[in-house]
């Protein structure tokens, strides 16, 4: 996986984009600061060092060769030219080991090649690159065509670019069946309800009707998507021709926000049951914690959810002194104060 980021202006990149990157590339961070040219690393859950109006470089690693530490975080230097800098995005199978980096061994090799073959040797492979020059202070984008643009910036990978809301009451909840196959690599906003009343009807699987003011204000996991995972969302549901896609304000917490929701096109629901929620199967039981025991407590999002330090997801908080995380899947207890 992996992403590169360039932002070569003063502008600020949206948060919740930083914090995907993170989230989806936990092996480590590489800045390249543009004001200065100076280089720094840092842990994948530092990335809020990048929320900032300085101009930069980054690189989020997702480590599929060579093993996880600083000495395989990228930028790598260029061979013996300690000014040439060299980030991917992508992977090269035949380059590098258990041990270290294919990029850091590509790095290496761009250092015995003259300069100007550079270009031509990375557009062989089917990756994303930039080189930098620390000492000219300048930098080149390769395979730009493989690249995108999303407003300030420039993004070697699009999955980070989590732009849409989604809400679902159905087998894409949390942890139910069709979650893992289509949502567990996007962002979890949090659990909430339709604003208005809407009837749905649960017939094995659940279908929700457009007709508002009838039934039950519906309970809801919202997400932050991709265009490509609410791309992969409309072939599931068979938008527009069984489900039809629709943005309606939703609630989670003290917070209303439109969100994209699949309504079935049925209109028949009389003489049926119409339910609040739909239930696929619930949480393991809560662990008996010593309640005596003080807990360091995570940071409040709002009063309804918490921020897991873990795996940087937000989850509905339990109670004061333990609490669930859905993306960990399993109960809480943070680690005591001077441990």
């Amino acid at each position: 996986m992996c992403v590169i980021i360039i932002k070569d202006n003063q502008n600020q990149i949206e948060s919740d984009i930083i914090k995907s990157s993170a989230r989806l590339n936990p092996d480590g961070l590489g800045v390249v600061w543009l004001d200065d040219y100076s280089v720094e690393y840092f842990k994948s859950t530092q990335y809020r060092v990048l929320n900032t109006s300085r101009p930069f470089i980054a690189h989020f690693r997702y480590a599929t060769v060579g093993k996880v530490c600083k000495e395989n975080t990228h930028p790598f230097v260029c061979g013996r030219k300690e000014d040439e800098l060299l980030m991917m995005n992508g992977t090269i199978r035949e380059l590098g080991d258990k041990d270290t980096c294919d990029t850091k061994v590509l790095a290496d090799m761009l250092g015995g090649l003259p300069r100007h073959t550079w270009k031509g040797e990375l557009e062989k492979y089917f990756c994303r690159f930039v080189t930098i020059n620390t000492k000219r202070k300048t930098y080149e984008v390769y395979n730009k065509d493989m690249w995108t643009q999303y407003k300030n910036a420039l993004y070697s990978k699009a999955n980070v670019l989590e732009t849409n809301y989604i809400a679902v009451y159905g087998t894409l909840k949390m942890n139910y069946s069709n979650y893992y196959r289509y949502l567990s690599d996007s962002s979890y906003y949090g659990s909430g309800t339709t604003k208005d009343k809407y009837p749905l009807v649960i017939n094995g699987l659940p279908f929700l009707i457009d007709k508002k003011d009838i039934g039950h204000n519906v309970c809801v996991d919202v997400f932050k998507i991709t265009d490509e995972t609410l791309s992969r969302l409309d072939m599931l549901e068979g938008h527009p021709n069984w489900y039809v896609r629709k943005q309606i304000p939703i609630k989670v917490g003290n917070i209303t926000r439109r969100c994209w929701v699949y309504f079935n096109r049925r209109e028949k629901y009389k003489n049926e049951i119409l339910h609040k929620t739909y239930t696929q199967f619930s949480k393991p039981p809560i662990p008996m914690f010593n309640t005596f025991e003080p807990i360091k407590t995570i940071s409040n999002m709002n009063l309804f959810t918490k921020e897991c330090e873990s795996c940087l997801e937000w989850f509905d908080t339990e109670n004061e002194s333990m609490e669930f995380c859905d993306s960990c899947d399993k109960w809480l207890k943070e680690f005591y104060d001077g441990i």
